[in-house]
């Protein structure tokens, strides 16, 4: 009872595919009644001959967009998406079939419109029945797909944790074959144990598993060509999820190079399409701040200039996106010193900071002038901070993932700020905390966050404890 779905899979694919069909048919029927107000069978020959040639045709083609495998674990919107290509691609076809009998101009288009819409409505419907009745009978222990995962590592447990609380997938982990380090983080006495990678197959074979898991490390490359070889008889799905999650990556987007499939480990999601608006916000929204806060501009270079002798503005070389150097703008909050070699971090009541220059750090309105930087593209409006280049020499060989944070643009604010992670970094803690969110944001950028940020940072983010 347990593997009947399972078992039966070839007819239950035909069975959803003669559903599509006669869902495709109903729906373009409906199509008709909203378009001519009459049945399509009353309006001309060629409407009744494309409905029933489309429809004849998804039953053909619909399994080359792979809608009848099995979509657990996946991604239903992805699933939604080859509908919709597919109904697409079908109605194409439809429609140069018409050409060809030269009754092309006999078609309504807007009927094929209301079709298209009337059956990916219906489709999704269709497959969300399915799927949710799908996943009813997975939580009840029914159609469950037994596994065993090879590589017990950090990505080998986190798919079994996954897999267990998952449990609408369907996937019943039955043994782990792993080294014996890692076999004693096995935690369920339930999980049976396979102490050598010869066994596998055999224990596939006796305990009717249905998919193998490979979690072992990339670096495992031999290892990986013996278990390919000694799999060739196992006649099951084979999984490999390289274990990587051990591994300080910026993003893991597949692609295509010289024809070979890639991964990207450190290519930043703000960048490509992203990065081309990004870029334009932060242009726009720097040039809109610039004008609008050109009076504020103007009192803070009359008090700077009255509270003590030297220029408006302060540079300090910086490195921007990955690694170039440029010049940081900033209102100049202490007296003319002459510095080593070092730059000194301000500290609390650092005598060189003047009076109006305590309250421009303590308001962070001194670093306003970067809006200059992110005109002249240097900078973003969020980001990660910019830190002296002493800082970085220091700090790159302290923290591993320290120097992933000159992948993009440094910032005027960003996700470290405003969660309070602002001004003097005097221990490798406080740098490593900072680190750590500068990454986050640049793992999970998206625009709507860099908005947020700015909101954020506009109401409560410019002023902190940690601020002098």
């Amino acid at each position: 009872m347990r593997d009947l779905i399972i078992t039966n899979s070839s007819r239950l694919e035909l069975s959803m595919r003669l559903m599509d069909v006669l869902v495709l048919e109903l729906a373009g029927g409906i199509a008709g009644l909203i378009h001519f107000h009459i049945p399509l069978a009353d309006t001309p020959p060629i409407h009744t001959v494309l409905l029933h040639f489309c429809s004849a045709l998804a039953f053909l083609l619909f399994p080359k967009f792979e809608l009848y495998t099995s979509w657990r674990g996946r991604s239903l919107p992805d699933m939604f998406m080859r509908m919709g290509a597919a109904w697409g691609v079908v109605l194409l076809i439809g429609l140069f079939f018409s050409f060809l009998v030269h009754h092309v101009g006999n078609v309504s288009r807007l009927w094929m419109f209301y079709w298209y819409a009337c059956g990916m409505t219906s489709l999704i419907a269709f497959r969300f029945a399915v799927y949710y009745v799908l996943r009813y009978l997975r939580t009840k222990g029914l159609n469950n797909k037994r596994v065993v995962i090879v590589g017990y590592g950090s990505t080998g447990r986190e798919m079994h944790r996954r897999a267990l609380q998952q449990d609408w997938t369907g996937y019943d982990v039955k043994a782990v074959c792993a080294d014996p380090e890692d076999a004693d983080k096995i935690l369920d006495s339930s999980i049976a144990r396979i102490n050598s990678t010869e066994q596998i197959h055999q224990f596939v074979v006796a305990n009717h598993i249905h998919e193998i898991w490979i979690t072992l490390p990339l670096m495992a490359s031999p290892r990986l060509q013996e278990l390919q070889y000694q799999l060739r008889n196992t006649l099951v799905d084979i999984r490999w999820v390289p274990d990587i999650l051990g591994l300080q990556m910026l993003g893991n987007k597949m692609g295509n190079f010289l024809g070979l499939p890639v991964v990207d480990l450190n290519q930043p999601i703000s960048s490509g399409v992203n990065g081309i608006v990004k870029d334009l916000f932060d242009r726009t929204f720097a040039i809109v701040a610039l004008f609008l806060l050109m009076p504020l501009f103007i009192v803070i270079a009359i008090l700077i200039k009255r509270s003590s002798p030297g220029p408006v503005l302060f540079r300090q070389p910086r490195l921007g996106l990955n690694g170039r150097e440029f010049n940081v703008y900033k209102f100049r909050s202490m007296k003319i010193h002459q510095e080593q070699n070092v730059v000194t971090q301000a500290t609390k009541h650092d005598p060189r900071i003047t009076p109006i220059g305590a309250f421009l750090r303590r308001t962070s309105l001194d670093e306003l002038p970067q809006f200059i930087n992110v005109v002249l593209g240097d900078m973003s409006v969020v980001g990660p901070r910019p830190h002296a280049l002493q800082h970085n020499e220091m700090y790159k060989d302290l923290l591993e993932t320290y120097m992933l944070r000159h992948r993009v643009k440094p910032g005027i604010t960003g996700w470290a700020q405003i969660h309070g992670h602002r001004g003097e970094t005097d221990t490798v803690d406080k740098m490593a905390r900072r680190v750590e969110f500068d990454l986050h944001y640049i793992q999970h950028w998206s625009l709507w966050m860099d908005v947020r940020i700015i909101i954020w940072t506009a109401f409560k983010g410019w002023t902190g404890k940690n601020a002098y």
